[in-house]
């Protein structure tokens, strides 16, 4: 290997660790945790609403990132699944159920590099409902906080849900952020 070589592969090798370190740096100095909300108005009535975002069962059907739902034994009664999707398994617990007004699901995050819960909030509209999707998260990693954050962003998950949701109900949603 030629001398030009050697440095232009030291100098991206050294780029890359300058790159990674300042990752992390910025990722340790953010929260662990965070609050993100988001909201959609829907046509379709909050008992519909309540009952489709509660049959966790049937989320292949209709949000086309779940690739399958698994179920879990219930955890002190509360019913418990796994979600897989293309970015591996994510599983979590119903620890809240009040119908048709709020539902509450939890991250079961042992191992995880994440957890927290969502806080789903829907309430009469006029001709429908409005859904309010609070994300109350924890992320571990400096790295993921840092993706979570800036690339990713705390909002995607919860607005996709919401997009998702809208077409389940044949509906063109717009997803506002919850200030």
């Amino acid at each position: 290997m030629n001398r030009t070589l050697k440095r232009i592969i030291i100098g991206m090798l050294v780029v890359i660790a300058g790159l990674f370190a300042v990752v992390y740096g910025v990722g340790s100095s953010l929260p662990e945790d965070h609050v993100a909300a988001v909201r959609a108005e829907f046509s379709a009535a909050p008992e519909e609403l309540f009952a489709t975002i509660a049959d966790y069962r049937a989320y292949p059907e209709w949000r086309p990132s779940i690739e399958r739902v698994e179920e879990l034994p219930a955890r002190e009664g509360n019913p418990a699944w796994v979600m897989i999707d293309a970015t591996g398994p994510l599983p979590m617990e119903l620890t809240e159920s009040e119908p048709p007004t709020r539902i509450v699901t939890t991250i079961l995050s042992e191992g995880m590099p994440f957890g927290g819960r969502w806080i789903y909030e829907i309430e009469p509209a006029a001709g429908g409902a409005t859904v309010t999707i609070t994300e109350e998260g924890e992320v571990y990693s400096a790295i993921f906080r840092f993706v979570s954050r800036y690339i990713m962003g705390h909002h995607a998950s919860a607005s996709l849900f919401l997009t998702d949701l809208g077409a389940r109900f044949d509906e063109n949603v717009t997803v506002d952020v919850v200030r």
